[in-house]
Order: C-alpha cells, then sequence, then structure tokens
C-alpha cells in the first residue's frame, strides 16, 4: 500500500508538472503568430527555411504583396514560398520587430509593424509590414501580408516607431 501511495504520488506530480509546462501555441495570439513568422523567415546561414512552419501560420489563400508608391508586387501563398526555398536565403537573413501597432476587433485585426531587416550580403533595411489576421477554429491566421521599404523619401513615421 505504501508504494502504490508513493507511485500515486509520483504520477499526480509528473502530470501536474508537465501541464505547467505547456506552452502556448504561437498562433493562439496576435503577437505570437507575428512573432512566430519573423523567427521562421530569419534563418543562419547554412540552414533552410522551414517553409512548412511558414505555411501553418497563413490562411490557405493568403495573398502577399510588396509595394512602394511606384509598383506592388503580388504573390500567392505558394509562390511565395517557392521564394523562401531561393538559395539566396541560405546564405541567411535577419528580421526584428522594431515597434507594432494591433488594432482588433470580433475576430479580425490590423497589424502595422516597423522592422530592421539584414541580409546576407550585409544590406541593412527598415519597413513597415501590414498584417491582417482572422480568427476562427480556435487560432489566428495571416490572410494578408503587404510590406513596403523605408526610403529617403519616406521614413516610418513616428507613430509606428520612426524618428
Amino acid at each position: 500500500m505504501k508504494y502504490f501511495l508513493y507511485i500515486t504520488l509520483f504520477i499526480t506530480t509528473s502530470i501536474s508538472s508537465l501541464a505547467q509546462e505547456k506552452t502556448e501555441d504561437p498562433v493562439e495570439s496576435i503577437d505570437g503568430i507575428i512573432n512566430e513568422l519573423l523567427n521562421q523567415i530569419t534563418i543562419e546561414k547554412g540552414e533552410k527555411m522551414d517553409t512548412a512552419a511558414v505555411r501553418n501560420l497563413f490562411h490557405p489563400s493568403a495573398i502577399l504583396t510588396v509595394a512602394d508608391s511606384t509598383n506592388a508586387e503580388t504573390a500567392s501563398l505558394d509562390d511565395f514560398l517557392n521564394l523562401l526555398k531561393d538559395p539566396y536565403y541560405e546564405q541567411g537573413y535577419l528580421e526584428k520587430e522594431i515597434h507594432k501597432v494591433v488594432d482588433e476587433y470580433n475576430g479580425i485585426a490590423q497589424v502595422f509593424q516597423s522592422f530592421y531587416g539584414k541580409d546576407s550580403e550585409g544590406v541593412n533595411e527598415r519597413g513597415i509590414n501590414s498584417y491582417q489576421l482572422t480568427y476562427y477554429s480556435g487560432r489566428w491566421w495571416i490572410v494578408s501580408l503587404l510590406w513596403t521599404i523605408e526610403s529617403d523619401n519616406a521614413g516610418i513615421p513616428a507613430k509606428y516607431g520612426g524618428k
């Protein structure tokens, strides 16, 4: 009986400990999903991008667009993921958040995120990502990502973390 009590206590303590160690899935919060995307696209030299993990963050019909005052190029999620397999990204890429503004209502969210990026050639840039997200089935999905790069003529506004 004494051994049964010890075993029961051990199992109860172990289960309780495991339950407390459960970490939140990144897709359960806006910050989580946005941070996870940056984590996935930031890679060290020689690494391959985990495009399956990136795909999991986006709604299957997501649209991705890079734009400035002269042009806009749009890609499907599949086209974007193929681009991430380019050897250019295997040379390393870093993207970090500078500032973020989140507006959310009734299962939709708009996030303006200023960022700092650096590629393997040492090119530094700053810009703004504009995310549109939706919440359903117990998680957030990125349905659209639009971004632009800061230029001499168009600096990042103060309300988005610029000077």
